[in-house]
Formats: structure tokens, C-alpha cells, sequence
């Protein structure tokens, strides 16, 4: 009886420890990696012709058991704010929801059968039907004007050679050979004696990776590539029409570079479309041209701030275009004039680039997948700021002023935040002015110096935008500011957001002119006091990779590095990587046998008899973008040389983790790392 009762006082008291353990944790929340995991992600929205409903796509982590994978859904809003549920539901993700013209059917992509097919779903509710039966999976798809069918994109099937050779294993690759191209089809939605019509619109040896149809629905014109690969596929890129109802098909675009994502004005006379120019440019160009739909003269439109834009749509007048593009720090959304003549596109509240160009969102945060409903002059996007997760919300296309939709995320509680700021420098290398983003620690406080983190984006035209920085992601910014770092998320030349000039600027000079850059950066805080001289520690991935271990060949003063999918050996890397071309152009154009100083020149593996620094190898074990070797080959050098060092390969990772519980493991992996140093 004693023993019993001993028993349950302690169990009791155990239960009661339990209890406080869950308060605490529900008062007390910190940022931690399983935390963090918590906040969802919305990838899609869509506005409805009527403009009264808004689509959009939630990405959700699954991570219980076996299991680690995302799984997409779809949710519907009404712009009043009264309605707003969960359409799709299940073990398999639907996503890219359209409304059909009449907006009383959305339909998606789904992966719910073998392969990934359009399916439809009354807005009403009820059961999803399958509208596509392509022997591969649908890639792209769009109503017609008339919403009476689907026009889609599928990769060339097996032929029965080959499905024969696959079954008995038999199906050697030969290596840009026999490319399987997205070609172009219609099928209706109605069926007739319980079938679809279905048309192939298309064939022959090139990749069609966008379209769009003509306003009365005759037409559909699209862009093609070369091939498939993502090397040529972005830099040989053509624009041409097909009738709707197939037939021969028509180019309309044919000139060197990448000109795409044809899109055909209101009035169907004229197609706007985004363009290199006339050459192919390697580093990344985006301006916008027009060229009448029945073929002429291509027409330049006004230059975007970065050079770097990519069209949504037209205004209903057909007078503007209205583009996304990122401006510094933020993703934003402008409308540019369609002709000479055109006056500016005006509102109560907008700002201006210039004279001609408007800003229609907030640039205090960040916004993107817009979808602009041009009859009724509104929108719907997902915008986020540093300190609040993103949402969907609804807007005029005249008005900065937004109503938030959606409630993603809004039961995960957000702890007590790191603050973050956006502050500047002067580069030691040729004082130019570099932004970039601060991330205090939790419970900062001025005058006490703290351990600083460097954190370098990829790219290198990569750029650190005002996201919320208590977002799943590889690198977990307030998961490092719970633990006490500064984090400094620099933008040197190179990045994104900055304009032509500067995104150029590190041409040739990788590991020069961006290394002081970033430095300059941590100089900037140990100066103002903010950062401990003795604590400095750095982290990127793939160029933010490249350039840490570039950093440790020329400095001792980081305790410890972290290099994730790197690339120190910029001449195997050309031979390897999937995108040798854009390598190439930011080393000048040559290859590396024409000029194999300049390649060496920039490589960290040349220089690797300098690193003091213990640094930590990442790598996914089936990267094609950087290849696994790269960071093997950085790894084994520093082992050789006796630094400390440890490689952390996760399996079936391509260039950067895929499956959630991965990505929840690479902030936790590298603050060991720190802190063991």
C-alpha cells in the first residue's frame, strides 16, 4: 500500500512536471528548427474572372512516421472575407488552380492518379474530375477563352521500342540524345460517346515551355526551346503561333538569345514577351518587348529598374504592362506603358521608379505569385515582411492598400523575434555602396558585442529580400538569433535587384570585389560595436558555398566555416555542373582551356594550402547543379591537410534539400559546428 501510494505521488508529480513542461513551452516558445518547421508556405494564387474569389495553394510539411515529404493543397477565399475553406484534400498535392471563364470551375494539377493530370472541380464543391489521360505528366495547362477546353503541355511518350527496352532493361542513356520535348495539345472538357476530343497541336525537335491563347480562342502562341536541358533550354528560346484547332505552325520570334512567355493583349492585336534582346545573355537579362500578333517589327518597351522582369498581364485598356521584379530588398509588382504615348499608369497611393514605371505594392516587405484580374482592375499575391509570415491578400491594382484572406499559419504562435534592419556599407574594394540585412539575437542589447554569423546567398544573382525570417528554409535566421548570433545577410555585387550594371559587375572578379563585399559587411558591425571581433563565422550555399570557401582561403579570421553545396574548383565544376554556360560568362566568355589562369585564378581548391579555418562540407548526394565531387573534393583536401572538417551528405537531395526533415536538420548541424569551434 505504501509503495503504491509512493507510486502514484510520483507519478503524479511527474504528470504535474509534464504539465508545467507544456505551459512553459506555450508561454515560452522559441525558435527552434521544429518550430520553425511549423510555418506553412503559399506557392500559388488565383483571382476568379468575377474577381469575388481568390484560389491559392498551400505547401504543408509532412513529416510523421516514415514519412517526410510536402504536400501541396488548394484553398479557396471570397474577397469579403467570409468564406474561406479547403478545397482538395488527400495524400497527393494539387496545385496551379485556374478558374475557368465563367468561374464557376476551377481546375488543378494533380498527381492523385499514376501521373500528374488536369483535373476539375465545380467551385461549388464536389467530386474532382479528370479531364487529361496523357501517357506523361502534364506540365502547363489553360482554359480557352471559351471554357469549353484545356490546352496543356506533356513530354513525348515512350515509343513501344522503348518501353520494351525499359521493361528488360535495356534503356541506355545517351547523353543529349533523344530528348523527350514538350509539345503542345487541346482536349475538351464535354465529353462526346464518353470520350474527350483530344488534339496534339504540335511536334517536331523543340521544347515548348510556355503558351498562351488568343483572346477569341483561335490561336494559341508559345515559346519554344531548343531542347530541354536547362543549360541551352534558357539562352535558344523562340516564339511562334499555332490555330487552336491545329495546323501549321507560324514563327514569329526568331532571333538569337531566349525570347518568352508570350502574352496576347486584350484586344488580341499585340503579344508582349520577355526577351534578351536580341543576344544571349548568359549572366540573366529580362526586358519586355511587343510585336503585333500578326508578325512585324518587335517593339522595345521601357527598360524595369533590374533589367529582370517577368510579365503577369495585361491592363483590360491594353496600355500598360504589369510585371514582377525584385527592387533591392523587395519583391514588388509594376505596371510599364505599353507605347510611347501612354501616360503613366496612376493611383491614390503609388510610387514611381520614374516617370513612367509604377510601383503598385509595399516595398516594406516583399510580394509575389500575383494574379491580376485586368476587368475588374484588382489582384490577389502573398506578401510577407520580416517580422510577419506571408498571407494572400487582396488589393486594387491602383491602391497599396491590402486585404489579408488568408489564415496560413495563424495557430503557430511567434515567439519573441530577433529585430531585423536593413543597413548599408561602403566596400573596401572600390567604395561602392552594399546593402544587406541585420537579424539582431533575441533579448539584443546595445553595446554588448555578439557572436556575428555571415550569411552569403547563391546565384550569385541571388538576393536577400524582407521575407519572414522565421520561415522554413536552409538556413533558419531566427533559429540563429534565438542562440545568440548576429546574422548579416549581405547583397554584394552580383545580386539580383540592384540593376544591369551591378548584377554584371562580378564578371571575371568572383572572389574579389563580392569577397569585400562581404567582409566590408562584418567590419561594418565589429565597428558600430555590434559584433565580437573573435567570433566571426561564415555559411552559404552554392555560390554562397563557392564564396565561403573562397573566404577561407584568404582569411583565418572566421572560428569556423560552413560550406553548402559549394563549388571550390571552378574548372571541374564547368565540366560537370547542368549550366556550364552561365559558369563560363561570368568568367569572361572563355573556356577553360582558352584561359585556364582565369579559371584558376578564382578557384578556392588552388589556394586550399591556406585554410586555417575548420570547415563543415553539405552537400546533397544527388546535386546535378553543383556535383556531389565538388564538395567531396574540398572535403578530402582539408582532411589531407589535417583542418577540422566533417562532410554531411543527405541522400536523394538534389540542389538543396527536398524532404522537410532534412531541411529541419541544417540550421541544428552548423550551430553544432559553430559552436564546437
Amino acid at each position: 500500500m505504501y509503495l503504491t501510494a509512493k507510486i502514484m505521488r510520483i507519478t503524479s508529480s511527474f504528470t504535474y512536471f509534464l504539465l508545467f513542461l507544456f505551459c512553459f513551452e506555450l508561454v515560452f516558445a522559441q525558435w527552434t528548427a521544429e518550430h520553425i518547421m511549423k510555418f506553412k508556405s503559399i506557392i500559388d494564387t488565383e483571382i476568379s474572372p468575377n474577381g469575388e474569389y481568390i484560389a491559392y495553394v498551400v505547401r504543408d510539411p509532412i513529416m510523421k512516421g516514415e514519412k517526410s515529404e510536402y504536400v501541396n493543397q488548394i484553398w479557396v477565399a471570397d474577397v469579403d472575407g467570409t468564406f474561406n475553406e479547403q478545397y482538395t484534400q488527400g495524400e497527393k498535392s494539387s496545385s496551379s488552380p485556374k478558374f475557368s471563364p465563367d468561374g464557376r470551375s476551377i481546375a488543378f494539377l494533380s498527381s492523385r492518379s499514376e501521373k500528374t493530370q488536369v483535373w476539375v472541380m465545380r467551385l461549388m464543391g464536389g467530386e474532382p474530375i479528370q479531364i487529361t489521360e496523357s501517357k506523361e505528366n502534364v506540365a502547363q495547362f489553360s482554359w480557352s477563352p471559351d471554357g469549353s477546353k484545356i490546352a496543356y503541355t506533356t513530354k513525348d511518350p515512350l515509343t513501344e521500342e522503348e518501353e520494351r527496352q525499359k521493361k528488360e532493361k535495356e534503356d541506355v542513356i545517351l547523353v543529349d540524345q533523344n530528348f523527350k520535348y514538350n509539345q503542345l495539345y487541346t482536349t475538351t472538357i464535354k465529353k462526346v460517346e464518353d470520350e474527350r476530343e483530344t488534339k496534339r497541336l504540335t511536334q517536331g525537335d523543340f521544347h515548348i515551355t510556355s503558351f498562351d491563347w488568343s483572346p477569341d480562342g483561335s490561336t494559341i502562341a508559345f515559346s519554344h526551346a531548343d531542347d530541354p536541358t536547362i543549360n541551352t533550354g534558357g539562352l535558344s528560346v523562340d516564339i511562334s503561333t499555332v490555330p487552336a484547332d491545329s495546323g501549321a505552325v507560324k514563327k514569329l520570334v526568331t532571333r538569337a538569345g531566349a525570347d518568352r512567355d508570350p502574352k496576347y493583349s486584350p484586344d488580341g492585336k499585340w503579344i508582349a514577351f520577355e526577351s534578351h534582346g536580341g543576344k544571349p545573355e548568359r549572366v540573366g537579362l529580362s526586358d519586355i518587348y511587343k510585336i503585333s500578333a500578326d508578325g512585324g517589327n518587335i517593339i522595345p518597351l521601357v527598360q524595369t529598374p533590374d533589367r529582370n522582369a517577368n510579365i503577369v498581364s495585361w491592363s483590360s485598356d491594353g496600355n500598360f504592362v504589369m510585371i514582377s521584379e525584385t527592387m533591392k530588398t523587395s519583391g514588388v509588382l509594376m505596371a510599364i506603358p505599353s507605347g510611347k504615348n501612354v501616360k503613366a499608369f496612376t493611383g491614390d497611393d503609388l510610387t514611381y521608379s520614374d516617370s513612367e514605371i509604377a510601383i503598385l505594392t509595399s516595398q516594406e516587405g516583399t510580394s509575389g505569385n500575383f494574379s491580376v484580374n485586368a476587368s475588374t482592375g484588382t489582384m490577389s499575391y502573398v506578401y510577407e515582411d520580416t517580422d510577419t509570415p506571408e498571407q494572400v491578400y487582396h488589393t486594387s491594382l491602383r491602391s497599396t492598400a491590402r486585404k489579408q484572406l488568408s489564415a496560413v499559419s495563424e495557430d503557430v504562435e511567434i515567439p519573441e523575434m530577433g529585430k531585423t534592419e536593413l543597413i548599408s556599407w561602403k566596400s573596401a574594394h572600390d567604395g561602392i555602396q552594399i546593402e544587406g540585412l541585420i537579424t539582431y539575437p533575441i533579448g539584443y542589447k546595445k553595446g554588448t558585442k555578439y557572436p556575428v554569423i555571415l550569411q552569403i546567398h547563391g546565384g550569385p544573382a541571388g538576393v536577400f529580400r524582407k521575407n519572414f525570417t522565421g520561415s522554413p528554409s536552409i538556413y533558419m535566421t531566427q533559429f540563429f538569433a534565438q542562440k545568440g548570433y548576429v546574422v548579416l545577410r549581405p547583397n554584394p555585387r552580383g545580386s539580383s535587384g540592384y540593376g544591369k550594371e551591378f548584377r554584371y559587375s562580378n564578371i571575371r572578379d568572383w572572389g574579389f570585389g563580392d569577397y569585400q563585399d562581404l567582409v566590408s559587411g562584418v567590419d561594418h558591425l565589429i565597428k558600430e560595436g555590434i559584433a565580437d571581433k573573435d567570433k566571426q563565422y561564415v555559411m552559404g550555399w552554392s555560390y554562397g558555398g563557392y564564396m565561403t570557401s573562397w573566404v577561407v582561403t584568404q582569411t583565418a579570421r572566421f572560428k569556423a566555416a560552413s560550406m553548402g553545396a559549394g563549388l571550390p574548383n571552378l574548372v571541374s565544376m564547368t565540366t560537370t555542373t547542368d549550366i556550364p554556360d552561365y559558369l563560363v560568362a561570368h568568367l569572361g566568355g572563355k573556356e577553360f582551356w582558352e584561359d585556364y589562369e582565369e579559371y584558376e585564378k578564382h578557384s578556392a581548391i588552388y589556394q586550399i594550402k591556406n585554410v586555417k579555418t575548420p570547415t563543415q562540407v553539405i552537400h546533397g548526394a544527388k546535386d546535378l547543379r553543383v556535383p556531389f565531387t565538388q564538395g567531396q573534393e574540398f572535403y578530402v583536401a582539408l582532411k589531407r591537410m589535417g583542418i577540422d572538417t566533417e562532410m554531411v551528405v543527405y541522400p536523394r537531395t538534389p540542389h538543396g534539400p527536398r524532404e522537410p526533415k532534412f531541411l529541419m536538420d541544417v540550421s541544428p548541424r552548423i550551430l553544432a559546428w559553430f559552436e564546437k569551434f
